[in-house]
């Protein structure tokens, strides 16, 4: 993330970061207490979707997201597995130069629901300064994540609803989300 050399944006950044580290052990419980009136919300919004609401939250993502730094965080990394689709496993085998049986094998497990995930969290390509070791070839569950600039949002509430426990600014983007459109 690239932050201007503005003294204010610095202090925002800073202010940001700390409440967001103040935030994250808190994280579960601050979701859990926001679920049944973020889900009263939702489903209202599922019921009459506003005819701009995908344009909205793009630009709520966006300005919530230049204010995040993932790298301060990395809990989604930490602590949850992306589903690998069929081309995730090609891309990213070719990216490490194996085969992509040989990286199944290695790294990923079928779950429950016939997925691919990985086989331990945190992500093993999680360095310890919270960098991805495949960032350009990441799964396409990661590049998306936490889902909250998809378009036809309200057909996938529930998804950005559960990412509310693990993502700080998933809630950030669910808070701006109803101050801007009360419904």
């Amino acid at each position: 993330m690239a932050w201007p050399n503005k003294s204010r944006d610095t202090d925002i950044k800073l202010s940001y970061l700390c409440t967001m580290e103040h935030l994250l052990p808190h994280l579960v419980a601050l979701a859990k207490d926001k679920h049944a009136e973020n889900k009263k919300y939702f489903d209202k919004l599922k019921r009459k979707p506003p005819k701009q609401l995908d344009y909205l939250m793009t630009d709520i993502h966006e300005e919530v997201f230049d204010k995040t730094d993932c790298l301060a965080c990395a809990n989604c990394c930490k602590t949850t597995g992306p589903l690998f689709t069929a081309a995730d496993i090609e891309r990213i085998a070719a990216h490490l130069k194996m085969k992509p049986q040989q990286f199944v094998q290695k790294y990923l497990h079928v779950d429950e629901d016939g997925d691919h995930v990985l086989q331990h969290v945190p992500c093993t390509f999680l360095d310890s300064e919270n960098y991805c070791l495949i960032y350009e070839v990441r799964p396409k569950a990661c590049r998306e994540y936490p889902h909250t600039n998809r378009r036809k949002f309200n057909q996938i509430t529930d998804l950005t609803l559960k990412n509310t426990a693990i993502c700080p600014a998933a809630i950030s983007v669910h808070e701006e989300m109803k101050r801007r459109l009360p419904l």
